[in-house]
């Protein structure tokens, strides 16, 4: 199966502000693997902004691994609102650049704060653009390998084990130790199997893996 070509997306995330006429705009970028992370950073923002006037998402992330596809080649869900704003004038615009600048694996929020002016639906646009284009510069745009989750459980005896595996190779986990310990790990797609194959092996094939 071939592996998946580098993608573009944000080194991390970032924040641009600027004011239109009164109005305050700010464009919030992050990185974002699945449509959960992207809604959850959306509800972010929008809770630590609730007292503005419109809190604007765009996001495309992969939308589930398809059996057609190889890992990490998901169809992408884009996604866009204009929460308020005319129709067209908000969402869109925020989205048309995320496309434009061939970034995935992103979502981005752009906050305003109405100043007593209005600006038209050309004047929004324009705005709403420009917030997701300095909040791109804002972020940097780097190429990423596309990764893919993998999920493991493990006993007490073999945790110790299965830690020190991921921890030798270098990639993001997480841990949750409950009756059994279930790792959480984002691992290049390229090295995936491989990996699992040294974790059944070290663990004579007790370990769990998803």
């Amino acid at each position: 199966m071939a592996t998946p070509e580098p993608y573009r997306t944000v080194a991390g995330r970032a924040s641009a502000e600027f004011t239109v006429q009164g109005s305050r705009f700010i464009g919030h970028l992050a990185p974002a693997d699945t449509v959960a992370d992207a809604e959850a950073f959306v509800d972010e923002v929008c809770a630590e902004y609730d007292d503005a006037t419109h809190n604007v998402p765009a996001y495309r992330v992969p939308a589930g691994d398809s059996p057609s596809r190889a890992p990490g080649e998901a169809m992408l869900r884009e996604y866009s609102s204009d929460d308020g704003e005319p129709t067209g004038s908000a969402g869109k615009p925020a989205l048309n650049v995320l496309e434009q600048q061939e970034v995935r694996n992103v979502v981005a929020v752009v906050t305003r704060y109405y100043g007593g002016t209005n600006l038209g639906v050309g004047g929004l646009a324009r705005a709403y653009s420009r917030a997701v284009k300095e909040g791109l510069d804002a972020a940097g745009v780097v190429e990423e390998e596309p990764h893919e989750r993998v999920a493991l459980t493990a006993t007490y005896d073999d945790s110790g084990t299965v830690r020190g595996i991921l921890e030798s190779t270098g990639v993001e986990f997480e841990a949750d130790y409950d009756a059994d310990v279930t790792f959480e790990a984002r691992v290049p797609v390229a090295d995936a199997d491989g990996l699992r194959d040294r974790l059944r092996s070290a663990t004579s094939g007790r370990v769990d893996i998803e």
